[in-house]
């Protein structure tokens, strides 16, 4: 079983930036696991944000992140980020992170067994 618990929310000014963080624990896991980040609008639903294969160096975005959101991972704390700039009122939305076992970033937004997610984080761009 896999725990994982999101950090850093809050609220921040548009054009600003912020840095989530989420924690994995629990006995398995491993850099067997690539790692994503999810997005949850109200009324909307849950988006693929980005994610990070094992070795921490394959990465995938989703066209909005692209070139403002960076992913990264520290596999001796067990530890994912996600930095965020130039952030807008449509980037307000429940953060969350997900886990899952497997070898390839390709298949972070598929549902499989093996899929583990956090409770979520709020971020809140307003001025």
């Amino acid at each position: 079983q896999v725990q994982l618990v999101e950090s850093g929310g809050g609220l921040v000014e548009p054009g600003g930036s912020m840095r989530l963080s989420c924690a994995a624990s629990g006995r398995g896991f491993s850099n067997g696991y690539i790692m994503g980040w999810f997005r949850q609008a109200p009324g909307k639903e849950r988006e693929f944000v980005a994610a990070i294969g094992g070795n921490g160096i394959s990465t995938s975005y989703a066209a909005f992140a692209n070139w403002r959101f960076a992913i990264s991972r520290d596999n001796v704390k067990n530890t994912v980020y996600l930095q965020m700039n130039v952030l807008n009122p449509a980037d307000t939305a429940v953060y969350y992170c997900k886990a899952q076992r497997s070898s390839s970033v390709s298949t972070i937004q598929t549902q499989s067994v093996n899929d583990y997610w956090g409770q979520g984080t709020q971020v809140t761009v307003s001025s």
